[in-house]
């Protein structure tokens, strides 16, 4: 959920990094990178924190790398950038239940909204976690909604697909909650179509489960179906979909 899911221009690198990773390798991807500067650092950041959301694990690694990211920042955007990732990460961690890290995600991305201005190219990533808080802490779709539409609109301007992808996807899912289902079933469309242009695999089932929701049978049926295929080709990931598709995940009985 971090960075753009493109790679840049055609280095041969970010490409090798970003097919690991939107196959769920996040590690693989990670060891390909070394954290001698402060971008090298924060995507490294990105990556394991991505992994805690999507997996519940390697918590361990992801604040490992946070702390070489925060002592590698340098300039306001560095340090808001790494500020971002604190509060994303302190964001997964109470979200799973691992630990209330609630106050330390807001106080990180309060940090982060300084540190970044607005405009900025991290800034619609920054407006987006700010309203997953919103939604997921705070309960509050109202405030939700208004951050994920500043967020689409930034991910517009910077020619952001991934970021597309996300902001279409939890625009949708509160217009669902609302009973707008034409509205949903095109936002849960289009973030399915971006995912699967760009080959955002481990994201593409969470799209098509998103997608069935707001569609009738037999399609609802086909959707959650190719959601599971995929599910099980990545391995259970990710782990909080199981619930989602009523499928059991990998390990779950000893979990």
């Amino acid at each position: 959920m971090s960075g753009n899911g493109t790679t840049a221009g055609d280095d041969p690198l970010q490409t090798a990094v970003w097919r690991l990773r939107s196959r769920a390798c996040w590690v693989d991807a990670a060891a390909l990178l070394r954290p001698d500067t402060a971008a090298t650092a924060l995507q490294r950041t990105a990556l394991f924190v991505e992994r805690c959301l999507y997996t519940e694990q390697g918590w361990e690694e992801a604040d490992d790398a946070l702390r070489t990211a925060e002592a590698l920042a340098h300039s306001d955007d560095e340090r808001g950038a790494a500020a971002c990732e604190r509060g994303y990460l302190a964001y997964a961690a109470t979200l799973h239940g691992v630990r209330d890290r609630a106050d330390e995600a807001r106080a990180a991305l309060g940090r982060a909204a300084a540190l970044i201005p607005p405009g900025g190219g991290g800034r619609a990533l920054l407006d987006f976690r700010r309203g997953l808080l919103a939604e997921n802490l705070a309960r509050s779709p109202q405030a939700a909604r208004a951050a994920y539409r500043r967020a689409h609109a930034g991910a517009a301007d910077h020619a952001d697909p991934l970021l597309l992808s996300f902001t279409w996807r939890h625009l949708a899912g509160l217009a669902l909650r609302d009973g707008e289902l034409a509205e949903a079933r095109h936002g849960f469309a289009e973030s399915l179509r971006i995912r699967e242009e760009l080959g955002y695999l481990v994201g593409t089932a969470p799209a098509l489960a998103s997608l069935a929701d707001a569609e009738v049978e037999p399609e609802a049926s086909r959707l959650r179906e190719e959601a599971r295929r995929l599910f099980r080709l990545l391995g259970g990931v990710p782990t909080w979909l199981a619930r989602q598709l009523a499928v059991p995940a990998p390990g779950a009985a000893t979990a």
